[in-house]
């Protein structure tokens, strides 16, 4: 029980239980950089406790202090010299390490639809397809709300809840989730589009989007067409972008 009195001690054991909880006890984890502020911001309250009086001062520094100047500690010191050299190169290594790239071979971003798609079970027209929600207009905000609401429960972890595509899972991934608020992306495309792209997620994108395809799943076994369609009015509400309309050209017109 003695041992556990030493404020060096304690500074250490502060130190780690926070470093496991945010580390190992937030789900969805936290980004790399919000874990580093929170423990630079643990570390400043625990310099200041153990700082907070002489007495504690002394009983946190006499560790270091027996450990830097005793005869008997001579092994622990030779041990910290190889240790912690290596420590530091370790993590100056993995930080100057060449990180993964994508291949310099062309890559589509936004490829061309296919004229149709299967849609559990029945054939659905991409080409010159319109939101059929959008034609009551008095139900849009309601539309649009119950988007948002499956927009929280499905999306919010890749593409953020600014829709900006800074969510949690977002730096694990390359290509990184759209960022919905580029007006490069949604304001460029069509509501079916989005609808194609959503339900059928990376596994359908066409082969000019290989070989580093999205990661986005599937969505059409989790979502009902009407679910899709909501989400998607969501997307152009939330942003302020309006949807691409189709040219006469695109849908076989003249």
């Amino acid at each position: 029980m003695r041992l556990l009195r030493s404020r060096f001690l304690q500074a250490v054991l502060v130190l780690v239980l926070a470093f496991v909880i945010l580390r190992f006890g937030i789900r969805p984890p936290a980004p790399r950089s919000v874990l580093s502020l929170y423990m630079f911001i643990i570390s400043l309250a625990v310099l200041v406790f153990v700082s907070s009086d002489r007495d504690s001062w002394r009983d946190f520094i006499a560790p270091i202090w027996t450990t830097l100047v005793r005869p008997e500690r001579r092994p622990l010191r030779l041990a910290l010299l190889v240790v912690l050299p290596l420590l530091l190169g370790y993590y100056a290594y993995t930080q100057a390490a060449a990180k993964p790239q994508a291949p310099p071979e062309l890559r589509a971003v936004h490829p061309a639809p296919p004229a149709s798609i299967q849609f559990r079970g029945k054939e659905f027209n991409i080409s010159g397809a319109e939101n059929p929600l959008r034609k009551d207009t008095a139900k849009l905000k309601e539309h649009a709300a119950k988007g948002g609401e499956i927009y929280i429960r499905n999306c919010m972890y890749c593409h953020g809840d600014n829709l900006d595509g800074k969510g949690h899972f977002a730096p694990g991934f390359n290509p990184p989730p759209a960022n919905f608020q580029d007006p490069g992306t949604i304001a460029m495309l069509q509501e079916a589009y989005l609808f194609w792209r959503i339900a059928k997620g990376g596994p359908g994108l066409p082969k000019e989007s290989t070989p580093w395809n999205s990661v986005m799943p599937p969505w059409e076994d989790r979502l009902t067409e009407e679910q899709i369609w909501q989400v998607i009015i969501y997307l152009y509400e939330a942003t302020g972008q309006q949807p691409r309309r189709w040219e006469a050209s695109e849908h076989g017109g003249h």
